[in-house]
């Protein structure tokens, strides 16, 4: 009898490891699905105001549109990094922007988590609180670190989406207009579609001071659609990566160095009155020592 429970509890945990291992699958997947070329529309509109100043006025609803390689750097098996490449101008001659850039890992424990004011504060998470779940680390055009949070891939209905919510610095779009809020609440949902992907954001500007609890002056909705196109479209994008990705590898390691430092991290706003990308994005700067010297000097002690 005891033979029989044992092969039975044996059992269960065969078939608990194969679902393990097809839903994980399944949420690799559904990562990669974010790789390619697209076109992209982004859409953001203040929903609700909640500031007390009578003379408050809400940011101008923003619609965009553009061309988007999103290049596959890592895929291995507990991590996925896709860097965004943003193409400009004829298809002939096009102009090249490095965007953003996602990381996506399992079962991650490690933090960066924003605080306001160019601050990031480390966070270890106890394991038990990320188990199957996806940590997306989102990282700034110059790689320095922006946002990140952690949830689990779900698969219903013909559906496969991930939702977080997560500590912010102000959007580009914002922060060289805006100086009355300094931190943006993202509530982000990235959902596979039959066309592409979208991604939802629900998100709220808030005011921090230490000591004092957060205001809310405003509400937010983002809803920027990535719709698939052929790969061939972002030809000038994918080129200049393979030309230039050796560049980045090494702006990558660097700033993997400083992560693994597992402190607080405090970044200047600007050296020499500039700021990094402005140093990072030069053709002159390719060697490594040199890209560790300007990181490093963008780092507060």
């Amino acid at each position: 009898m005891k033979k029989i429970v044992t092969l039975f509890v044996l059992s269960i945990l065969n078939i608990n490891i194969i679902q393990a291992q097809s839903k994980k699958k399944k949420d690799r997947n559904a990562i990669k699905e974010m790789c390619g070329c697209f076109e992209v529309t982004f859409n953001f509109a203040e929903t609700f105001q909640y500031s007390n100043d009578s003379l408050y006025k809400p940011s101008k609803t923003k619609t965009d549109k553009g061309l988007e390689w999103a290049q596959l750097v890592v895929d291995e098996k507990n991590k996925i990094s896709i860097q965004h490449l943003l193409q400009v101008g004829s298809p002939g001659k096009p102009y090249i922007v490095k965007h953003w850039r996602q990381d996506w890992l399992f079962e991650n424990t490690d933090f960066y988590m924003y605080n306001g004011d160019n601050n990031w504060l480390f966070v270890e998470k106890p394991r038990a609180t990320i188990k199957n779940q996806w940590t997306q680390k989102v990282y700034q055009v110059d790689d320095s670190p922006r946002y990140e949070g952690s949830g689990t891939w779900v698969h219903v209905d013909g559906k496969s989406y991930w939702e977080n919510t997560t500590d912010a610095p102000l959007p580009r779009r914002e922060y060289t207009k805006r100086s009355d809020y300094n931190v943006t609440v993202r509530g982000n949902r990235h959902e596979i579609t039959n066309f592409g992907w979208i991604h939802d954001q629900d998100n709220l500007k808030v005011v921090r001071e230490t000591g004092k609890e957060d205001i809310i002056i405003a509400s937010e909705k983002g809803y920027n659609v990535y719709k698939k196109v052929a790969n061939s479209r972002c030809k000038g994008a994918s080129d200049w990566w393979q030309k230039h990705q050796e560049k980045w590898a090494n702006v990558r390691e660097k700033w993997s160095e400083v992560y693994g430092r597992h402190t607080d991290l405090s970044l200047e706003a600007k050296v020499d009155n500039k700021v990094l990308y402005k140093y990072l994005f030069t053709d002159e700067m390719t060697e490594e020592e040199e890209i560790n010297e300007i990181i490093e000097s963008f780092v507060k002690k």
